[in-house]
This record gives structure tokens, C-alpha cells and sequence, in this order.
């Protein structure tokens, strides 16, 4: 969620290679609450130009679902991350957010805040991923390095290879939880990484469960029959729609004291940010279900 008082729900995000322009497409209308176009790897280093070439002009088409829209370029300490960011300088309509990825300190993000601070590139946000053992390390500074950080996303593959330990929920939780609590500090989503075995079901509700447990705001899918398992388990309950209602209202009620009384309970802010967060993400839930449904 942003630093707003009104938080942007990212349940689901669904990557599309920056090669398949009809993808991204579809995607808008698959019900997942952010669709990533992918520079990065998901195109060959001989296709990087092309790629940005058919990428760039989609974020000036209709965006009937209204999802965030996302655009992962490519290392800023590569010429072609360099021409990515140069490319956004030059466009029309810009995406919502950028993706930096492999990112080690806050040094990168405010060296993007710097390269994207002008004219219509200033409104961009920033999408980081998590993947190295200098970036878990310098996570709370990287969640705090500007106010346009928007979401830290786990790349557990390139993690788990960098800390030298298996990609298990176990040998990986402490890396979640610290970029989970790092996430929280800075009211910041936190995205987990893809389930990568399509057939595989039972896997995806074991690992979204994890990772709502752990604090993971939502889930990155690869595909779109992973997103209703996704919003699952990121989505409130309409138990957990009712409470927050009436903790928002007890705080309206409140004033600007900055606490309410709920039930014979003591209620501060923490509480009403959470309860928000809780009515953003049921409202985005029944919008994104009808837009699914019509397509």
C-alpha cells in the first residue's frame, strides 16, 4: 500500500514478457490487481531494444480494468536499464510504477528518483524486488529511500542462491519476514514470488497461506488461473470487512484525537490504516470480479 490515505490494493500481480504484446492485453482484463510488463528477463539480450519498442506504446491504450500497471526494466547498472529509463523520458503516457530489480542499496532507488524526476515520469512508482544478501541487509533503508517506494516484491530464486541455503519455506524465513516487517515499517506492500508449477494447485494455497501469515500483502502469478487461488488468501473475509467498517467509523466519530473506543476497546492509528486497507481491498475485489467476468 502506499503512503496515502487512501492504499492501492496488489493482491495479484501477472507478469507478461515485454516480447508478447497481446498478452499484456488479456492481462488487463484477468483480474489481477497489477499486470507487469517484463524487460528484464523475460527477453534475451539480442531482443531488449524490441521489446522496449513494443512495450512503450501500451501504456497509452484503454485500461478497461483500471489495474495498476507496471513496467520491469532492466538493471540501471546495465546500458540497457539506462535506455529503458531514457525511453520513459520520451513518452507520452507513462506506466504507474517501474520494477528495479537485483536492487543492493537505497542508493539505486534514489538514483532512479533522480533520473525519473521530471514532467511526466515524476507520478511514476516504485516496484523493487528483493534478491540479493546486500539488499536484505539495507531493506529498511531500501523501503525508505523515497517516498515513491510503493512495493517490495521477494525474489526468492537469486536470494536463496546469494544466502547459499535451499528455496524452502523454512530456509527462507527469516529473509520473508525481514523484508515483510521492512515493507510494514514504511506502509509499503509486500509481494511474494510466483508459484511456478502451473498444475500444481494445492502447492499455490500452501504457499499464499505462508506468506498472508508472514504479513505478504499479495502474490506475483505467472499465470491467470492463479489469481482467484491468490485473492484468496489476500482478500478479508466479510467478518473482517465488518469490523473494519466499524472501526473506521468509530474514528470518524473520534474526531482528530487519533483514537476511538470500539466495543469497550482502545483503537490508534495502526488500527485505522489496517481497517482502510481492509475496505480497499473488498471494494477492489468486487470490481475486479465484474471486469473479469465481462471479459
Amino acid at each position: 500500500m502506499d503512503n496515502t490515505t487512501q492504499p492501492i490494493p496488489r493482491r495479484s500481480m501477472l507478469f507478461v514478457p515485454g516480447l508478447r504484446p497481446d498478452r499484456f492485453r488479456k492481462a488487463l482484463v484477468s483480474g489481477a490487481d497489477v499486470v507487469c510488463i517484463d524487460l528484464e528477463d523475460a527477453v534475451a539480450i539480442t531482443h531488449k531494444d524490441e521489446a522496449r519498442d513494443l512495450t512503450l506504446p501500451l501504456f497509452a491504450e484503454e485500461n478497461p480494468s483500471g489495474c495498476e500497471r507496471v513496467l520491469r526494466i532492466n538493471s540501471l547498472d546495465t546500458v540497457h536499464g539506462l535506455r529503458d529509463v531514457e525511453a520513459l523520458t520520451r513518452v507520452e503516457l507513462v506506466p504507474d510504477a517501474v520494477m528495479l530489480t537485483k536492487v543492493r542499496s537505497a542508493a539505486e532507488i534514489k538514483l532512479l528518483e533522480e533520473l525519473l524526476q521530471g514532467g511526466r515520469t515524476a507520478s511514476i512508482k516504485f516496484y523493487v524486488t528483493l534478491e540479493t544478501n546486500q539488499g536484505l541487509e539495507d531493506v529498511f533503508d531500501i523501503a525508505g529511500a523515497s517516498p515513491r517506494m510503493a512495493c517490495l516484491l521477494f525474489g526468492e530464486v537469486d536470494l536463496s542462491a546469494d544466502l547459499r541455503c535451499k528455496r524452502t519455506s523454512k530456509a527462507l524465513l527469516y529473509a520473508r519476514s525481514r523484508m515483510a516487517h521492512a515493507a510494514a515499517a514504511f506502509a509499503l506492500d509486500a509481494m511474494d514470488v510466483p508459484h511456478i508449477h502451473l498444475e500444481d494447485m494445492d502447492g499455490l494455497r500452501v504457499a499464499a497461506e505462508h506468506a498472508a501469515e508472514l504479513g505478504f500483502t499479495g502474490k506475483a502469478c505467472i499465470h491467470p488461473t492463479q489469481i482467484p487461488v491468490v485473492h484468496e488468501y489476500f482478500t478479508p473475509s466479510a467478518e473482517e470487512v465488518a469490523r473494519a467498517e466499524q472501526a473506521v467509523e468509530a474514528f470518524k466519530e473520534s474526531g482528530s484525537s487519533g483514537l476511538a473506543v470500539l466495543n469497550g476497546l482502545m483503537l490508534q492509528k495502526p488500527v485505522l490504516r489496517s481497517s482502510q486497507r481492509i475496505l480497499a481491498l473488498a471494494k477492489q475485489s468486487g470490481a475486479q470480479h465484474k471486469v473479469a467476468v465481462q471479459a
